[in-house]
Parts: structure tokens; C-alpha cells; sequence
């Protein structure tokens, strides 16, 4: 995972195709003897997701070239021996716009405090409040349809793990749990679309939008980041 992260954003730059870099983590997977978890469970028609600016989650690959001052958005999900892990960063090309930079830094700032928060015995929910006040104070908000959850054998399981404080959820974070924690934001409304490819979903404004998200496993300390090298 961490690998196929690092080297499809290390060969990201203006005139590369979503195409391309989704062969290059797809040839990261071939090394490893891993597989594309969305390929294997959903069968979707990429190894990797890859959305752009408005695009907020599950883009999907083809002959768009990257620009300047995109907003770039690298979700790769793969299992490995019975196993899934899915992780995502947003990358911020060169020339982009002071609000995407700061809509980049909110969303890894949000990631951080939902880690800090992250220990076994606590509700499920604060995670969400921490992700969603923290979205707040930058003037950015969080889209809340999409979330984190558990992931294991496959890619969804329980528990969900919302972005907002959701005050009807009533779990709570046991040791050795693992889940994805992934504040997905976006810079203007709390709304989402469906795009035309039956995949990609964008924000309803057409507002730019991130994601950073890492597997992690659930301690009494800090969490284990699994997909983190």
C-alpha cells in the first residue's frame, strides 16, 4: 500500500494521464502478488481511484492529463493472502490555488486529530467530532455520506466511522480493531453528486474537495498505522 502510494505520487506531475499513474500502482501490486481490493470486490474498471479537484472519492482513471494547480486525490485499496487495506492522499500540483493548499493541509491536520483521539474504549463518535470541528475552524466542511469503517476480509465491514459527530452511534473502539479513518472535506457545501460514470462521486457545488486516509489498528496508545512505510 505504502509503496504503491509513494511511487504513483512520486511520478504525479502535470502531463501524466489518471491512466498512467493508476498503471503505475497497479504494476506495485503485480510485485507484491497483491490485488486491486475494488477490482476483487466491486469489480470496478481500475486498479486504483484517482479524482481531480471536484471529484471527491472513486474517480476513475482514463485519458485525463494532469495539470497545473490540480487538486489530485490517490486512493489505492488492495488485499493481500485474505487480507484489505486502503489508504489515500491528496496531492496539490504546482500553481494550485491557496484555498486547495489549504484545503490539503485541513484535511491531513483532521487526519492527525482523529488519530490523537483514536484509543481503545473511546466512542466511535469522537472521531467524527474531532474530524468535523476540525474542518470547521478552517472554514472547510466535511461531506457526510462518505466516511471511514472497518475493513479486514473486505473492504467495508463494521463499524462505520463518520466524519461528523453522529450522536445515534452508539459503539465504541476496541483494542485490535482495525478501521480506516479518512476525512474526506470539501471548500464549499455539505453535498454531494453522483458523476455520469456511475462511479465517481463529486461535491454538488462543484467546490474542490480532499481526502487523506490510512488503515490503522486500534490500541490503548497510539494507533498502528498499517499503511504508512
Amino acid at each position: 500500500m505504502a509503496l504503491a502510494l509513494r511511487e504513483m505520487k512520486e511520478a504525479l506531475h502535470p502531463g501524466i494521464t489518471t491512466r498512467e499513474l493508476d498503471e503505475i500502482g497497479a504494476r506495485v501490486f503485480g510485485r507484491h502478488g497483491a490485488r486491486s481490493a475494488p477490482q476483487l470486490f466491486y469489480g470496478a474498471p481500475c486498479a486504483n481511484f484517482i479524482s481531480v479537484n471536484d471529484e471527491a472519492v472513486h474517480g476513475l482513471p482514463g485519458d485525463r492529463v494532469i495539470e497545473a494547480g490540480d487538486l489530485v486525490k490517490i486512493d489505492v485499496t488492495a488485499e493481500l493472502d485474505g487480507y484489505v487495506a486502503d489508504a489515500a492522499v491528496t496531492v496539490a500540483m504546482p500553481d494550485c490555488t491557496e484555498e486547495g493548499r489549504r484545503l490539503r493541509e485541513c484535511v491531513e491536520f483532521a487526519f492527525e486529530r482523529a488519530i490523537s483521539v483514536a484509543r481503545a474504549g473511546r466512542p466511535v463518535n469522537k472521531i467524527g467530532r474531532v474530524v468535523e470541528t476540525a474542518a470547521r475552524k478552517r472554514g472547510f466542511t466535511v461531506l457526510p455520506p462518505l466516511g471511514g469503517h472497518g475493513v479486514g476480509r473486505a473492504i467495508h465491514e463494521e463499524p462505520t466511522v463518520p466524519n461528523y459527530y453522529e450522536r445515534r452511534l452508539r459503539g465504541t473502539l476496541d483494542k485490535g480493531l482495525v478501521i480506516t479513518i479518512e476525512p474526506i472535506l470539501s471548500a464549499g457545501l455539505a453535498l454531494i453528486s453522483d458523476g455520469d460514470d456511475g462511479w465517481t462521486i463529486k461535491t454538488a457545488d462543484s467546490s474542490l474537495s480532499a481526502h487523506h486516509e490510512h488503515t490503522i489498528v486500534i490500541t490503548r496508545g497510539r494507533p498502528i498505522l498499517l499503511t504508512v512505510a
